[in-house]
């Protein structure tokens, strides 16, 4: 039904920037939360950022200032923009779509794509 697709991800040394992009297939996109994890291995998943169908957005503390999420319907596409990156931002990045309607939930997850930080 939903599949997602992360690109993006690479090799940056701090201080440097990427865009991770997200495209989801699926005609639920517009009617759904958005989200970006990172993992790290022997650590728990993270949420980084969040943004609403209403293009609220909320951020991880360790991220504030520095990443911005988007999206854009039209394109099924949810972004991560990263910028002033550091050695801890080094993870497994994950896009998900989470939607709740008449309280059953439903998540979709992509397969990940790697950003490492060199220091």
């Amino acid at each position: 039904q939903v599949q997602l697709v992360e690109s993006g991800g690479g090799l940056v040394q701090a201080g440097g920037s990427l865009r991770l992009s997200c495209a989801a297939s699926g005609s639920i996109f517009s009617l759904s939360a958005m989200a970006w994890y990172r993992q790290t291995p022997g650590k728990q998943r993270e949420l980084v950022a969040g943004i609403t169908i209403l293009d609220t957005t909320n951020y991880a503390d360790s991220v504030k200032g520095r990443f911005t999420i988007s999206r854009d319907n039209a394109k099924r596409t949810v972004y991560l923009q990263m910028n002033s990156l550091k050695p801890e931002d080094t993870a497994v990045y994950f896009c998900n779509l989470h939607r709740v309607t008449g309280g059953v939930v439903r998540d979709y997850w992509g397969q990940g794509t790697q950003v490492t930080v060199s220091s």
